[in-house]
């Protein structure tokens, strides 16, 4: 196995031994919701029990995909004011630079899905995009949808 394909290990195979896990035929999508800058600034100052709805509404949409079988993780990510971007130096040491102010938008959290189509995972982030936000009013945040991919192109391998 040459040492591109061990550090690109194809999707579906196992780390250890590099040979392959059965698995179905649907395609891997990553669901990032992004949130302008000010979305993260006011987040904290909502009210208490708009608070409370917004994160039982994303509970309540992981338990759904859990129960659907689409999902495969979750996360959300800490403020942007936390967020550093890493260079390595000529002597491999890590260089690390950031907060980046001019930033509109940030990365504010992502799901994975497994699912049949591009169209599943597009329905599945226009439902993570109506999670309710002050007085209950559906966010519409925008949610990038992107094929995971499953390995480096043949000429690569």
């Amino acid at each position: 196995m040459s040492r591109l394909r061990r550090v690109l290990r194809l999707t579906g195979e196992s780390a250890q031994t590099g040979a392959k896990i059965e698995r179905s035929k649907n395609m891997k999508y990553i669901l990032m919701m992004n949130c302008p800058r000010t979305g993260y600034e006011t987040f904290g100052a909502w009210p208490k029990k708009d608070l409370q709805a917004h994160v039982a509404f994303m509970h309540g949409f992981n338990k759904a995909l859990r129960e659907s079988g689409e999902f495969v993780s979750a996360e959300g990510l800490a403020s942007p004011l936390e967020a550093k971007v890493v260079r390595a130096a000529k002597d491999g040491t890590p260089i690390t630079d950031g907060i980046f102010p001019e930033a509109k938008e940030f990365l504010a959290g992502y799901w994975i899905v497994d699912v049949e189509s591009n169209e599943q995972a597009y329905a599945i982030a226009a439902r993570a995009s109506a999670a309710p936000g002050p007085g209950g009013s559906a966010m519409n945040m925008a949610i990038e949808v992107r094929q995971v991919m499953s390995g480096p192109p043949e000429e690569f391998v």
